[in-house]
């Protein structure tokens, strides 16, 4: 397998990998004034998340730099094109990250109110954002002859980017109702369930529409499969929902995430950035990878540091397994070990 493929294939699992930890985050933001109308609760949610989310979006750092260094001309066409768009997701991000690091530094409910809202529209920002500007990506946007992104921000806004914002903003919120019925107890657990039940029938509608335009559009027989496994995964999800079955629900719905994904980066292949001005103009593994050298050197660092990686997110994940309540997070408050 030639090393390009190799580095396309890694890229589209780091994508997948993040879209699953960092989604049900930005659903546990998205939730915060949904389930969250009494203090324990809100902060038994916040809890929830807390040791896992600033390790979450090393993902996003990896996938960026992992581009940056395989295929310089995509992440150059794609951060220049896509600037605003991407630039509105790191604020958001950052938004998300102060807000949650600060919100406890006061025990005034107004404060902790004004950095809740802040939680919420960091969350939910780049939740809506990375659908459009992945649907984009799968789609096609203009690109001249240079490699250079000719349209502008509006370009970016047609039907089917924005059904894809829609789409991922409605999936995360799921994973994030249901990774905090898997992860809490009481009030917030059940509401959590409930909640998932109702916002499950709107994503199954959205994700289905996304679906069959993207295959209509750019699909292959291979990603047929992964587009119907999805589907039954997203179903799946639901139906263990309603059972009761938590952790199933939630890892089903994960894995609708990384199909999605597998999906997607399936349609794109061996483009890495079609263009909508002609074909001839378009990126692919071959036109914007690196040197074999560079992707030589990388692939034998990426071989022994993305173990100790995993490792590391599993290890942290088992440590923090526990489920949270808002009876402890009374108690730590009180203590001062909150």
């Amino acid at each position: 397998m030639h090393l390009t493929t190799v580095w396309f294939l890694l890229i589209a699992v780091l994508w997948g990998g993040y879209f699953f930890l960092e989604g049900f985050d930005f659903g546990v933001g998205i939730l915060l004034p949904v389930l969250g109308r009494h203090p324990d609760d809100r902060m038994a949610m916040l809890r929830s998340i807390g040791p896992l989310w600033d390790g979450n979006e090393v993902w996003v750092l990896v996938a960026g730099g992992a581009t940056f260094a395989a295929f310089p001309e995509w992440y150059a066409t794609l951060f220049s094109g896509f600037y605003l768009a991407l630039l509105l997701i790191l604020l958001g991000l950052i938004l998300r990250g102060i807000a949650i690091e600060y919100r406890n530094k006061s025990e005034d409910p107004v404060w902790r109110q004004r950095w809740d809202v802040c939680i919420v529209i960091g969350s939910a920002l780049p939740a809506l954002l990375w659908g459009v500007a992945f649907a984009n990506i799968v789609h096609g946007v203009p690109i001249n002859a240079q490699h250079q992104f000719t349209g502008n921000l509006l370009t970016l806004l047609h039907p089917y980017a924005l059904l894809g914002g829609l789409v991922t903003l409605s999936l995360f919120t799921l994973h994030g109702a249901l990774f905090l019925a898997l992860k809490t107890d009481g009030n917030v657990r059940h509401a959590a369930r409930q909640f998932a039940t109702k916002l499950g029938a709107v994503a199954v509608v959205l994700a289905a529409a996304f679906l069959i335009w993207t295959q209509v559009d750019t699909g292959r027989a291979a990603t047929d499969v992964t587009a119907v496994l999805a589907a039954a995964a997203l179903l799946g999800a639901l139906f263990a929902n309603l059972k009761g079955r938590e952790g199933w629900a939630f890892a089903a719905l994960g894995l609708v995430l990384l199909l999605a994904v597998a999906t997607l980066f399936g349609n794109l292949w061996p483009n890495v950035m079609p263009s909508t001005t002609s074909a001839a103009f378009s990126l692919t593994v071959r036109n914007a990878s690196s040197s074999p050298y560079t992707l030589g050197v990388m692939s034998w660092v990426a071989l022994f540091a993305t173990p100790i990686v995993l490792l590391y997110e599993g290890w942290s994940y088992w440590v923090f397994r526990q489920r949270v309540t808002g009876h402890i997070d009374t108690v730590a408050a009180t203590t001062g070990s909150a």
